[in-house]
């Protein structure tokens, strides 16, 4: 692991909301309250601009790339309640398709597993879910889950396709052929909620309501998984808490353990994402720090490392 830092100017007129690596950490999407979002290569600790996108009428608050298999497709969302799927043709990124069924603010979108094809999930503060999926007919077909937190929704997150302990347990073949189908959301209301397709009914239903925060949830995150036994998701909040929930497939309940991180943080915690390999988790902070934390053979939570407001180790 190199401790090598870029830092570099993007030339937004405002604040920046996120910033998403593609597949391969070639390209660089940023976005800001200026309404824009900015690609940049990155490559030998160098960057170069490729192109300013602007097509929002509202500040930005998250991008995300979709699998390189659909092609350099990049969605964002914004204030102004809509979401743009961009894709990259030999002029640029223009814009494929607006999903604008929401009533207010988009806060929040993830692409699933590129296993269950291109379909983007949507969170906004009218309260309500969308899917927005493209059909092999060449259509675009949207989903809305109403209800899904009804003071607004802030963050989503797609669980790993690969059920817990499917490679562990016997009767493995048979259990991977079968793809997870899950989200989480968090919202306004201080829940995590977990979604799971049913067969029957066709659309999304909650399966579990996760509570403990004690204000808004602001961001939540799966673990990957490989199969392996345990399943992990991440929360954090309003509240200064960031929260482990684990489902353990072996002990054969589907109950959630939450397990706080640490004491509370010193500011209000705004995002939680994990490494590809889905032992390190790292917070984000209102104070400006990034923390890394692993977990120990006795189960319990260490920071690691952490990073100030330069990149540099604290």
């Amino acid at each position: 692991m190199t401790n090598n830092t870029l830092q570099f100017d993007t030339q937004h007129e405002d604040m920046i909301h996120d910033a998403q690596l593609d597949y391969y950490g070639k390209r660089l999407a940023t976005c800001s309250s200026d309404g824009s979002i900015r690609i940049f290569e990155v490559s030998n600790q160098q960057q170069k601009f490729v192109e300013a996108l602007k097509g929002h009428t509202g500040p930005v608050w998250q991008v995300s790339w979709a699998h390189p298999k659909f092609g350099s497709v990049l969605a964002s969302c914004s204030y102004d309640g809509t979401v743009l799927i961009w894709k990259e043709t030999g002029s640029g990124f223009a814009v494929i398709h607006k999903h604008d069924k929401h009533q207010a603010s988009v806060n929040a979108i993830a692409w699933a597993s590129h296993e269950l094809g291109p379909v983007l999930l949507c969170g906004s503060s009218d309260g309500k879910t969308s899917l927005v999926s493209f059909t092999e007919t060449g259509t675009w077909e949207v989903q809305m889950i109403r209800s899904a937190h009804a003071t607004g929704v802030n963050a989503v997150s797609w669980a790993p396709v690969i059920a817990a302990g499917a490679f562990t347990q016997p009767g493995a073949e048979s259990q991977s052929a079968g793809l997870v189908r899950q989200f989480a959301t968090g919202g306004c209301d201080n829940n995590v909620k977990i979604w799971a397709y049913s067969e029957e009914t066709k659309t999304y239903d909650v399966v579990h309501t996760l509570d403990g925060h004690g204000d808004w949830v602001r961001d939540v995150a799966f673990a990957p998984n490989i199969g392996l036994p345990r399943t992990y998701l991440a929360s954090c909040s309003q509240d200064k808490n960031v929260y482990i929930w684990t489902q353990d497939a072996q002990s054969g309940s589907l109950d959630w353990k939450r397990q706080a991180l640490s004491e509370p943080f010193p500011d209000v915690v705004w995002r939680v994402s994990w490494s590809l390999s889905g032992n390190v988790l790292a917070v984000s902070c209102g104070d400006n720090r990034i923390t890394l934390w692993k977990e120990n053979v006795k189960g319990e939570w260490e920071c690691i490392s952490e990073v100030n407001e330069n990149g540099q180790k604290a």
